[in-house]
């Protein structure tokens, strides 16, 4: 009998075959094999499937990675965009949107391999013709598609040695199948060994069919009775309540849970054991070669010495420079280096050596030399260069300098001789100090906090120049002193001013003067001595020493050699006669002031000429090497001149100049401009129909210039001294009540002569006392203006001492007259430039014609031109008027 059929014995189915066929119903199938007991299915979510299926396909990257296989890659990495986007819900509801962290080291690891074999141009031009299509089609898809993960990339990149988040999940899946395991082989046991029919086992895949498959009694000769009495336990059973999957996962979680915090215990046991035996703790391994925060320099047991530490030193140096290599272990190295020979007493001159070589690295650390250093490294910098400073003075029988060769180094004996060069690497401190003050944003607390780092440097200078001036050269002397006034030439000294020092104290000018003169006598390079004729000139003039300024500018020459200097002595030179115009001004100086700011204001770019900012670019005027070149040489926002104070200095200069000028050749056709910007900024208000109360500084000096035309000298000096012009000009002077006291004197006299030259003519005689009144000036100084006038020929006149009144002489045209001139002398310039444009027209019309006919049409006008102009002229020898 077949063991399908649940009920009947084998003779009552013979006995029935005789017989009318009985239909009997198919019994349940219960099966209970060995293989279902063997292979048991795994219960997966969605996350781990669609997880492992993004980690193969990194995998079989990875491997065409290593064979450079382009076109399997790029065919790899646009299945990996599919499945990313399969398992983009999974992402989304899993990770709150952020991809995982395996994808985003697969995408940098693509990343950089796709970049290094673009870069590889060799590399390139060897590859197959398949090959170079696809690594450009994969180059371009990868950049592409990373657009999307810059945040996630740029975090990896910050620290990419953070384990990825399925190493975690691989090993709890690991823990879960060992368990599951364990399971299956007590379900196998109990099964074995108790003869009840199994259970029906939940659903383990949610691709499963929904079929249910029911085990059958372990015995075929079991009779019907027994399976009657076993009957309605095993019904139950089969219907009670099963635990649901939820139930299962909570009950996964709690395994998984216990599990960890046993490998925490287990982890933590060990380290401690570590701990222990070692005597440290777990280190952060960086990635590359793996470095402890301690590099092994020596052999346990070797000798150490000062030879031996100048050639490990040697070996450390040789790899500067190199591609790949770790400038921060190079850092590490030498401060290591500097310990043990401390430890071992090998003397000062080592250390000053390991210091010089201290310094070179940081010096290399920072790739760009147009960048600024980190302030963490310039710190560290200046600490170093301060130490070797302190060893030269503590030894005077210690000589750093460049001259000295490696071979004839002396470290163990004195005298000490060690090869480097102290100037150069304070230089190159100063400049990148002044890359940190540029890089900052001037308006900041940053920029101050780092503008109190010059208190460092000045006395780091100052101790430099006392070490120089022992053992130095009368040329490093001299590179040294420049330095110092580098830093001394743009400050004001309070000082200065007072007339009381006490004794031993020395001003800055004093300073600067003796500084200055020894690079006067020993400089041999005619550019230090330049920049330090300039910073001198700069120095006297911030301190209103006029005469002594303009003195030293007059007998150095500069303005004739100075086009042929450096750009930064060129910004010194600009930076000079912009502050040496100010000085001008304030002793009351306008003329003077006026020429030295001419030459800077008129070009219109006097931000760039003083190194304070750059215009916007204009035309393609400079290209973009030039505006990174002109950036690195702006001077510090703290150095910097105002320029709107520099404007109005030069407009007002120039109109206390051109306005008397005009006035006393308003009816001379070939009179000249004296300032073409004032004299451009003038027009272009007379032409406006309507003009409004001024606003801006330039509106300022226009409207006073035309008050003082009209002789109204109270409005003129309303306009440019007030409220708003002194708190944005005058106030920013020193001895602003001075200036402005000034300013009303000049006014006031300007006024008055532009009176006398714009109404003399109206006049017969002038009052000096009214003149006096009129202009609120005292009555000598009205004198000796008007006297002054008379004797330079501008003004025709007379003085009578009894009445004290000026007489003035007509023998001078009338305004009528004068007019009637000048439109006589436009007339006649207008005749002889017609007669030249006729002269230019015949000739044109004489050679002009093809034929013969058309050369005589043209020819008879200019013949009866001809004619007119010859009785003209003799018209005009007989003496009649034409």
């Amino acid at each position: 009998m077949s063991r399908f059929f649940a009920t009947g014995t084998d003779s009552e189915s013979e006995s029935c075959t005789d017989e009318e066929p009985i239909v009997r119903t198919q019994a349940p199938v219960y099966t209970f094999s060995d293989d279902e007991e063997e292979t048991k299915r795994v219960v997966r979510s969605m996350k781990e499937k669609r997880y492992e299926e993004l980690e193969g396909i990194i995998h079989s990257l990875r491997n065409h990675r290593k064979i450079k296989d382009f076109t399997s890659a790029l065919a790899s990495f646009e299945e990996l965009q599919r499945a990313y986007t399969r398992a983009a819900p999974v992402v989304q509801k899993e990770e709150n949107g952020i991809a995982p962290r395996f994808f985003i080291r697969a995408l940098v690891e693509l990343d950089d391999w796709v970049v290094g074999a673009w870069a590889d141009r060799d590399g390139r031009k060897a590859l197959s013709k398949g090959n170079s299509k696809a690594l450009t089609s994969l180059r371009q898809k990868l950049r592409k598609y990373t657009k999307d993960f810059e945040s996630e990339i740029t975090k990896f990149r910050e620290d990419p040695d953070l384990p990825d988040d399925d190493e975690e999940r691989k090993d709890t899946s690991s823990s879960d199948e060992s368990d599951d395991d364990e399971d299956k082989v007590k379900e196998k046991v109990k099964a074995r060994r108790s003869p009840e029919i199994p259970r029906r086992a939940p659903p383990q895949d949610d691709e499963s069919s929904d079929s249910m498959d029911w085990g059958s009694s372990s015995s075929e000769s079991s009779s019907s009775s027994d399976y009657e009495e076993r009957g309605a336990a095993t019904i139950r059973e089969r219907f009670l309540k099963r635990n649901t999957e939820r139930d299962e996962d909570e009950e996964r979680d709690k395994r998984r849970a216990k599990r960890r915090e046993e490998r925490q215990g287990r982890a933590g046991k060990t380290s401690k054991k570590d701990q222990a035996d070692d005597g440290g703790e777990w280190e952060t391994v960086r990635k590359g070669a793996a470095t402890s925060d301690k590099p092994k320099m020596f052999a346990k047991d070797s000798d150490i010495d000062a030879a031996l530490v100048v050639k490990k030193l040697g070996e450390i140096s040789a790899a500067r420079g190199r591609k790949r290599t770790d400038r921060r272990a190079q850092l590490e190295l030498l401060h290591e280096l500097r310990t043990v020979a401390q430890q071992h007493n090998l003397g000062d001159a080592l250390q000053l050596k390991l210091r010089a070589a201290t310094v070179a690295a940081l010096f290399d650390y920072n790739p760009k030399v147009s960048d600024a250093m980190k302030p963490e490294y310039w710190s560290r910098l200046v600490e170093n260069v301060d130490q070797m400073v302190t060893i030269l003075s503590s030894h005077e029988d210690m000589q750093l300098s460049e001259a000295i060769t490696e071979e004839n180094e002396q470290l163990v004996t004195a005298p000490y001789r060690v090869r480097g060069c102290l100037l150069t690497a304070l230089e190159r401190l100063d400049d990148e100090f002044t890359k940190l003050l540029k890089e900052c944003d001037p308006h900041s607390n940053e920029y101050v906090e780092r503008l109190k780092d010059e208190v460092r440097v000045s006395t780091l200078i100052d101790r430099v120049c006392q070490v120089v001036e022992r053992d130095g050269t009368p040329q490093e002397i001299c590179r040294a002193y420049l330095r110092k006034i580098d830093h001394l030439y743009y400050k004001f000294d309070q000082r200065s001013v007072k007339k009381d020092l006490p004794p031993g104290e020395e001003t800055t000018i004093k300073k600067m003067e003796r500084l200055c003169k020894y690079i006067y006598a020993h400089d041999e390079t005619d550019r230090l001595r330049t920049r330090a004729i300039l910073s001198h000139i700069y120095h006297h003039a911030l301190h209103d020493n006029w005469f002594q300024a303009r003195d030293l500018l007059l007998m150095s020459h500069l303005q004739e050699t100075v086009q042929h200097s450096d750009p930064s002595t060129q910004i010194l030179y600009n930076r000079t006669m912009a502050n040496l115009g100010l000085c001008a001004f304030r002793r009351g100086n306008v003329k003077e002031a006026h020429g030295c700011l001419a030459e800077l204001m008129m070009t219109g770019k006097p931000k760039e000429l003083l190194a304070q900012g750059l215009l916007p670019q204009r035309q393609h005027e400079r290209s973009k090497e030039q505006e990174k070149i002109e950036k690195q040489r702006q001077m510090p926002f703290h150095m910097h001149i105002n320029l709107e104070l520099l404007e109005c200095v030069y407009l007002v200069s120039a109109m206390l100049i051109e306005i008397p000028y005009m006035a006393a050749h308003e009816f001379d056709a070939r009179r000249r401009m004296i300032s073409k910007t004032f004299y451009q900024n003038l027009r272009a208000s007379e032409r406006q129909a309507l003009v409004g109360p001024p606003e801006s500084m330039r509106e300022h000096a226009v409207a006073a210039a035309r008050a003082m035309r009209r002789g109204d000298w109270r409005a003129c000096l309303n306009f440019i001294v007030n409220e708003k012009m002194n708190a944005k000009v005058w106030d920013l002077m020193v001895g602003a009540d001075n200036v402005r006291a000034m300013l009303g004197r000049l006014i006031r006299e300007e006024s008055l002569r532009t009176y006398l030259f714009t109404y003399a003519h109206v006049y017969a005689s002038l009052s000096l006392r009214s003149l006096a009144d009129m202009f609120e000036l005292p009555r000598q100084r009205v004198h000796s203006l008007v006297s002054k006038m008379i004797i330079n020929e501008e003004l025709l006149a007379s003085l009578d001492d009894p009445s004290e009144c000026a007489i003035l002489h007509r023998s001078e045209p009338t305004r009528m007259q004068a007019l009637a001139l000048q439109l006589a002398d436009k007339v006649g310039n207008l005749v002889d430039s017609n007669e030249r444009i006729f002269e230019k027209q015949g000739s044109f019309f004489q050679r002009g014609g093809a034929g013969r006919g058309e050369g005589r049409q043209r020819e008879r006008p200019r013949e009866g031109w001809n004619r007119r102009t010859r009785n003209r002229r003799r018209d005009d020898e007989r003496g009649h008027d034409d």
